[in-house]
């Protein structure tokens, strides 16, 4: 069945703006650059949420005096002749988007950290005449970390302006039967032919922290193995239950078999206790344990970037053929593949048509 169209409330001649948000990158694969993006990103208390000065110190006299260097050399190795992956990718997807929604829209990508920034996107669209704004922020799982610095930079930003525009806020999409759509049929296409033997459904890890901050309602996060397994109203805001529900539909809709799938997360950062299991401990696992074909899901990342394409696609593959493994393709995400460009435009003129 094809996607229902929307009409929205929206009465004016003036475009709406569509801001779509992601996390950012830095802008050249250089230990500079990629300096310049880190601190950013991790003196955000959001991020790490820690007392300020020891989050300084951490930053500036832990993370920063080694790890852009590393991290510059692994962008260097998924880094294309139009920039970064992330930014291409969300540029594309800005394109299809428009194209979906009309002249009655504009959109802008605006990235949370780096460039293009947020207030830059929201600038451009305000300049081009919108009169009210919808925010996307491209993230199918909620978080503070991730959703709420997104939201709470564009308010940031829009509190600066004398006459402020409304603003609709499209909240997280995991169990949207567009994202799921579009999930499918992106990854039966790369799984076909293939026979995995296994799929792993990897999603970008959290602090254990975060998920017991986020636990308003009582539901005793992480207190037991079973509390993700099936999603209920006390755990509906919880990120890791998001992402378990997000595997349990896409591997229903894949028809992978039980015991044929399972999730772990990535991308930990640090010796606190993150999300478990591990993506890098779960590949040697199924390696060693006899999964000679093994598929990747991101289904976290709407977009192919560094997370996906080194992390994955070269570190986690090196790792299951050192032990043992056979193959392992990654899946691609989303993109701006044009079923998920049409998702993204109908949640986008959902939250236009709430007001």
């Amino acid at each position: 069945m094809g996607q229902i169209r929307l009409t929205t409330h929206h009465q004016s001649s003036d475009p709406i703006g569509v801001l779509l948000i992601n996390l950012g990158t830095p802008e050249a694969p250089t230990t500079g650059a990629v300096r310049t993006y880190l601190r950013e990103f991790l003196s955000d208390p959001r991020v790490i949420d820690i007392p300020a000065p020891a989050r300084f110190l951490l930053v500036e006299g832990l993370i920063l005096p080694r790890r852009p260097a590393q991290s510059a050399a692994a962008y260097r190795k998924v880094w294309t002749p139009q920039g970064s992956p992330l930014l291409v990718n969300g540029r594309a997807l800005a394109a299809a988007v428009q194209r979906d929604l009309g002249s009655g829209f504009r959109v802008e990508l605006g990235m949370r950290y780096g460039r293009p920034s947020i207030a830059s996107a929201v600038e451009a669209l305000l300049r081009g005449g919108a009169s009210r704004l919808v925010a996307m922020p491209l993230y199918p799982h909620a978080t503070s970390s991730s959703t709420g610095s997104s939201i709470e930079e564009v308010f940031r930003v829009l509190s600066k302006r004398w006459d402020v525009p409304p603003v609709s806020v499209v909240p997280d999409f995991h169990a949207d039967e567009g994202y799921l759509a579009a999930s499918h049929e992106v990854a039966s296409g790369a799984l076909h032919g293939f026979n995995a033997d296994h799929v792993l459904f990897s999603f970008h890890g959290l602090p254990e922290r975060h998920i017991r901050k986020s636990d308003s309602r009582g539901h005793g996060c992480l207190e037991r193995a079973s509390c993700c397994d099936v999603a209920v109203a006390s755990n509906r805001g919880c990120y890791r239950a998001q992402c378990h529900a997000t595997a349990r539909a896409l591997a229903q809709r894949l028809a992978l078999p039980q015991g044929g799938w399972s999730v772990a997360f990535q991308s930990r950062l640090g010796r606190t206790p993150w999300i478990r299991p591990y993506t890098d401990l779960r590949v040697r696992e199924l390696a060693a344990s006899g999964v000679r074909r093994l598929a990747v899901i991101d289904a976290g990342f709407v977009a192919d970037c560094l997370e996906t394409l080194e992390e994955i696609g070269i570190r986690a593959r090196e790792d299951f053929l050192a032990h043992g493994g056979e193959e392992l393709r990654l899946v691609p995400c989303l993109n701006a593949h044009p079923a998920w460009a049409r998702a993204a435009a109908d949640l986008v003129r959902r939250a236009a048509a709430s007001d």
